[in-house]
């Protein structure tokens, strides 16, 4: 058995302290992952299978190249859209709704369509562009 005399350097590294540190630091970093996902348990309430809540909330308008206003996909006219929009609001007064309007479409219709939406007091207001490309 060959022993270290007290000058000379070390010819290796003792690395069995790093090792105990990264293996303690890998159980604390388990323990708190898991406590942490694992949450409070709380015993939640039984909601009824009602089909509006599996309803996109977010309302679309389209207005088409030749002036065509569509409702999601369904084709109306401004009163119609009107309308609809009134009832959606009173069911929901922070309805969303985002507005596709077609780059060759006249600039006059989109204005009407944010003019209503300004009339119904709809703030939450998106409009539609295309990325450009370089």
């Amino acid at each position: 058995m060959k022993t270290q005399a007290e000058n000379e350097p070390y010819s290796d590294i003792n690395i069995t302290p790093m090792l105990d540190l990264a293996y303690v630091l890998l159980v604390i970093f388990i323990i708190m992952t898991t406590a942490t996902v694992q949450g409070i348990k709380v015993n939640l309430p039984k909601a009824s299978a009602a089909p509006s809540l599996a309803k996109p909330q977010t309302k679309a308008i389209t207005v088409a190249a030749d002036g065509t206003i569509y409702l999601d996909t369904f084709p109306v006219t401004m009163a119609e859209l009107e309308t609809r929009l009134r009832q959606y609001k009173s069911a929901n007064p922070a309805l969303p709704v985002v507005i596709k309007g077609d780059a060759a479409v006249q600039y006059e219709k989109v204005v009407q369509v944010l003019d209503l939406m300004g009339r119904l007091d709809i703030t939450q207001l998106g409009l539609v562009t295309q990325r450009l490309v370089k």
